[in-house]
C-alpha cells in the first residue's frame, strides 16, 4: 500500500512522534510512502534550529535521520514555513534574511505537492492540525 503522510503539528508535539512511529511501521511492514508533506507547524519538524532539551526525545532530529536515511520525499510547505520564518538559503536570500534554517533532506514547496501525494496514495494519514 502507498500512503502519504501530512503532519500538521510540531516536533514537541505528541502527534509529531505518533507520526514518526506511524511512518517507521509503514515501511517496515513493506508499504511505501510515496510523500511525507509537512505543513503549518508541522514546518518547525524540519527546522534546524529547533534544540530539543536534553532530556526529550529530539524529533526534529529522528525525522532528519529518517528522511535522509529511507531517502523519502520530505516537502515542507513554503507558505507555512515563510510565515514560521523556516527559511533555506535560497528564500533567506530572496526576502534578504540573513540565515537559512532548512537544510537537506527537506524541500520547500507548494501545497500542490500534497494534492499529487494524495492522487498517487492508496491513502493520506495526517496527524495533528486544528
Amino acid at each position: 500500500m502507498k500512503f502519504a503522510i501530512a503532519l500538521y503539528s510540531p516536533a514537541h508535539a505528541p502527534s509529531s512522534r505518533r507520526a514518526l512511529l506511524f511512518a517507521q511501521a509503514v515501511l517496515s511492514g513493506g508499504h511505501e510512502i510515496v510523500r511525507l508533506f509537512f505543513y503549518q507547524d508541522g514546518v518547525h519538524s524540519a527546522s534546524a534550529n529547533v534544540v530539543t532539551p536534553q532530556d526529550e526525545l529530539d524529533i526534529v532530529a529522528q525525522w532528519r535521520d529518517f528522511v535522509s536515511h529511507h531517502q523519502l520525499d520530505g516537502v515542507v510547505c513554503i507558505a507555512a514555513a515563510l510565515r514560521r520564518g523556516v527559511l533555506n538559503e535560497e528564500e533567506g536570500q530572496r526576502y534578504s534574511r540573513t540565515a537559512a534554517n532548512l537544510d537537506a533532506p527537506w524541500e520547500l514547496s507548494g501545497l500542490g505537492q500534497l494534492h499529487d501525494a494524495v492522487q498517487t496514495a492508496d491513502r493520506l494519514i495526517c496527524f495533528g492540525g486544528p
